[in-house]
């Protein structure tokens, strides 16, 4: 009877422990057939070599995730699906408070649905690249710890571009010369588990943010493989060079996704992909820990699917960084958790750019804007020269990225500078630079000058800032409104904030986006006016593809 007794009791503890929820193996696909179909799209860069990762194990990755959702299922997930799918963090903290959801199963669904759409190979967005193992353990003791007062951002899963130091994950910004890169936390991720967010993972990026290869596909990494755009897989770019952090959003796979920009890596992919993206002025978020292109111009920023979520994210992240020389204490003057007015376009004056009135959607946007009672400004901008950028990014990365490699690589590292990176590249260029590395090519052969490349600086800073001030102080505008990335290049030499919010469509169903661009440190301004546009216009559709 005793015998009888043990194994009945260890035949049913095996049963109960057995997962109810078991992965399938991802197995690699025949991908020539979708690497035809693409070779004669209108779009050089999107006629694709290849589009699966050669060194990526999606395996790898769904054992992180298999090991914290054994036992949710797809009942739990559909169960969850409207109390999650598109809901703001105010929402989402309603629910939580409110015993409809627990912070362990709100980051159970988001890791459920990274496999549910990553691991089907014609769903695929090739976005996410690693997962933290000890999510959903994180997430058990935000509910174990949970208080009345805490910061919005608290317990909510975030997604990070895979140039941004995070402890207990790789960081390689895409290239296999960083694979074994386990770096520590960089500032803002420190800022941010101060406030109790969760790291989710990490996503795929255009390698070394863009600028490697000349004119190859945006969202490419050799780690990663080919970022896809939800809103058309292989018919629209993902925008880059914070690729996934933008398609991450656009498909729910997190709360909210962290990016970075040098010149549009924030608002090209936030546009892409119908989100809301703020490139921040440079000095008001740490670059501490981040794999740099240029330190004059480099910034994190948020990427979210709201403007509330994009206030709080950002307001997570603030903070003074003493190792960072860019670093601004303004981070205390704003409150960027203050309530936001839907009224708040009334009576502000909005600078429209007469070259953009033949687009349709700006058009709209426009006229949704007077409804709100903005005052619309037509002008004519000055022009910009940008002869030398090129010489100035080259100037910035052959010093920054090796201070990054001495400072905060990890010994697995075997590369000290961008020289070493182009030479272990070419002993395999197949699989590690496919698309060749001419950029990274010309930051060895730069030859400027160190006074050449402050006088550039400083002829960019002035053009860039004209470009906006005159307008802005003549007419007395509160902001100026671009087009997604179209300013982007010139906000970066002005070192000035753009916000990003979703117009509408195009007749083929491409994204586009109307962009906020003011002064220094009106990050607050462009919120709220982003804000009160995004209430009045409600343009922002999710893919339908991504909706199950």
């Amino acid at each position: 009877m005793r015998i009888f007794l043990f194994l009945f009791v260890l035949i049913f503890s095996s049963c109960k422990q057995k997962p109810t929820n078991i992965i399938e193996a991802w197995t690699p696909y025949d991908e020539t057939e979708e690497i035809l179909d693409n070779s004669d799209h209108p779009s050089p860069r999107m006629r694709y070599k290849l589009i699966q990762s050669k060194v990526l194990d999606k395996n790898a990755i769904w054992k992180n995730v298999q090991d914290q959702i054994t036992h949710f299922t797809e009942e739990d997930y559909l169960g969850l699906r409207p109390l999650i799918l598109e809901q703001d963090i105010s929402t989402l903290q309603s629910h939580i408070q409110s015993g409809k959801l627990s912070y362990e199963k709100l980051t159970q669904w988001y890791l459920y649905r990274i496999v549910k759409y990553e691991n089907d190979k014609d769903k695929t967005l090739h976005s996410v690249i690693h997962i933290n193992p000890h999510a959903v353990q994180e997430a058990r003791l935000r509910d174990k710890k949970k208080v009345e007062q805490h910061h919005p951002i608290y317990g909510m899963p975030i997604l990070l571009k895979d140039n941004i130091g995070t402890d207990g994950m790789p960081t390689t910004a895409g290239a296999i010369a960083l694979k074994d890169n386990h770096a520590e936390d960089a500032f803002i991720i420190e800022k941010l588990k101060s406030h109790g967010a969760i790291i989710l993972g990490k996503v795929n990026l255009s390698e070394w943010a863009y600028y490697f290869c000349k004119g190859c596909p945006v969202g490419y990494s050799a780690i990663g493989g080919q970022t896809l755009n939800p809103y058309g897989r292989r018919i629209f770019e993902t925008g880059g060079s914070s690729s996934a952090s933008g398609t991450s959003m656009a498909a729910n796979y997190a709360v909210a996704a962290i990016g970075t920009e040098t010149s549009g890596s924030i608002l090209s992919p936030s546009s892409q992909n119908s989100i809301v993206g703020l490139k921040p002025t440079i000095g008001l978020l740490s670059r501490t820990g981040i794999v740099p292109i240029s330190s004059t111009l480099d910034t994190p920023g948020p990427m979210t699917r709201s403007v509330s979520d994009n206030a709080i994210l950002l307001s997570a992240m603030i903070g003074f960084d003493s190792d960072d020389p860019m670093s601004e204490k303004h981070y205390g003057e704003e409150n960027y958790l203050e309530s936001y007015d839907k009224d708040f376009l009334l009576g502000k004056r909005l600078g429209a750019n007469r070259s953009f009135l033949e687009d349709s959607l700006y058009v709209l946007a426009i006229e949704d804007l007077k409804k709100a009672g903005a005052e619309i400004v037509e002008f004519d901008p000055l022009g910009m020269r940008f002869d030398g950028f090129i010489a100035f990014l080259n100037g910035d990365m052959k010093v920054d990225l090796l201070a990054y490699l001495e400072k905060y690589t990890s010994q697995q590292v075997t590369v000290t500078s961008v020289n070493d990176v182009v030479e272990y590249n070419k002993k395999d260029t197949l699989v590690r630079a496919p698309y060749g590395q001419e950029l990274f090519e010309g930051i060895v052969s730069e030859d400027i000058t160190e006074q050449e490349l402050v006088d550039l600086k400083d002829r960019f800073l002035k053009e860039g800032r004209q470009f906006f001030d005159i307008p802005m102080d003549s007419l007395g505008l509160d902001a100026v409104l671009s087009i997604n990335n179209w300013n982007a290049g010139h906000a970066a030499m002005a070192k000035y904030p753009c916000l990003t919010v979703p117009m509408g469509y195009s007749q083929e169903g491409e994204p586009k986006s109307l962009t906020f661009i003011s002064k220094s440190f009106q990050e607050k301004k462009l919120l709220q006016l982003g804000y009160a546009y995004e209430y009045i216009s409600k343009r922002r559709k999710a893919p339908s593809t991504m909706m199950e």
